[in-house]
């Protein structure tokens, strides 16, 4: 089973502008192929029908880790969408046709269906499938598959990161370059071990060195490119009898194995309100409202502007710095005991 943390796998901030058609382009890396929704999908459902997991222990505990981490991955990529696609439909009453040149972007669905937001779908608008997910219950051959599954989507990534100049897209790009570069060399790694096969060799593929990409290389400068992360404090540690050893084809440093999740984890940021879109919906007041009255009942705290806190609801009552932080909206009085 799975647990979650309202995290990001990394820091990430708002770029300065929108991007729609560079989102568009980077749904490749969401719904395409080789993209994040296809090694989920694959790296899980072989990790679901993984066959006498106890006696082939260190490379199940391989598949059922990257699988978690891969979970991260899809919600990465899909908050760098959602932040290139803000502030890209303008406000506006319905009869003046706010949405009127959202009809010449790449990827409409962005607009018509997402409301202002990603669609699990490739660069083209073509939905995912679960014809990409291969698991045949053989060993060798799941692993060569997801070799080849993280080579296509490094070379994807890289083509991507060429594509668009939004920091948001190539902050996330840039991570996910050296992650899926471990994933790749994870499973050269276990196709050595199983069959003496010299993957390895093979590496890096495409030939280019990810120190060349500044959003890569600060992740490589911490050791990120040889640490596996178990995703659990408690379980999958026997990937180590696969992850081990030197990076003989990297730097030669010794590979290491993180239980739990990366340390530089945090809250991400919050995607604005567009009402054009009805997101969260044309006149939302009444429902930020129902929501502070909730949280109030609850006993939460509201936000207030900087703590950090991205997940809490901006607070209502008027002495709160909360309220101020979202223009337009309503407001309520504390409310009073009855004496």
């Amino acid at each position: 089973m799975f647990t979650r943390s309202e995290k990001l796998l990394i820091p990430l901030t708002k770029p300065a502008n929108p991007d729609p058609n560079g989102a568009a382009a980077i749904q490749e890396l969401l719904g395409g192929k080789f993209g994040e929704m296809s090694t989920l999908n694959n790296y899980l459902h072989q990790s679901f029908g993984f066959k006498e997991k106890k006696k082939l222990k260190p490379f199940y505990d391989l598949v059922a880790s990257i699988t978690a981490e891969e979970l991260g991955h899809v919600e990465l990529i899909s908050t760098a969408i959602n932040l290139m696609l803000e502030g890209s439909v303008p406000e506006g009453e319905p009869t003046d046709a706010p949405l009127e040149d959202a009809k010449n972007l790449r990827n409409t669905h962005h607009t018509v269906v997402g409301g202002g937001g990603h669609q699990v779908m490739d660069s083209m608008g073509h939905f995912w499938t679960g014809e990409h997910v291969f698991s045949s219950g053989n060993l060798v051959a799941d692993l060569l598959h997801n070799f080849f599954l993280e080579t296509g989507a490094r070379m994807h990534k890289h083509r991507c990161y060429q594509m668009t100049t939004n920091q948001a897209a190539r902050d996330v790009i840039g991570y996910l370059m050296v992650r899926g570069g471990v994933h790749q060399a994870a499973y050269a790694l276990a196709l050595r071990k199983v069959t003496g096969v010299e993957v390895t060799k093979m590496l890096p593929t495409p030939n280019i060195d990810d120190a060349k990409i500044p959003e890569a290389r600060k992740w490589q400068e911490i050791g990120s490119h040889r640490r596996l992360y178990t995703f659990s404090e408690s379980d999958y540690g026997d990937v180590a009898g696969v992850w081990s050893g030197p990076a003989d084809w990297a730097d030669g440093e010794e590979l290491e194995v993180i239980k739990g999740v990366p340390e530089y984890a945090a809250e991400g940021p919050v995607i604005g309100e567009c009402r054009s879109l009805f997101s969260p919906d044309y006149a939302p007041e009444e429902i930020y409202e129902i929501a502070a009255q909730l949280m109030q009942k609850g006993g939460i705290s509201p936000l207030q502007p900087g703590d950090g806190s991205h997940s809490r609801f901006q607070g209502s009552v008027p002495d709160s710095p909360g309220a101020s932080a979202q223009n337009g909206r309503k407001t309520t009085p504390n409310p009073t005991k009855k004496k």
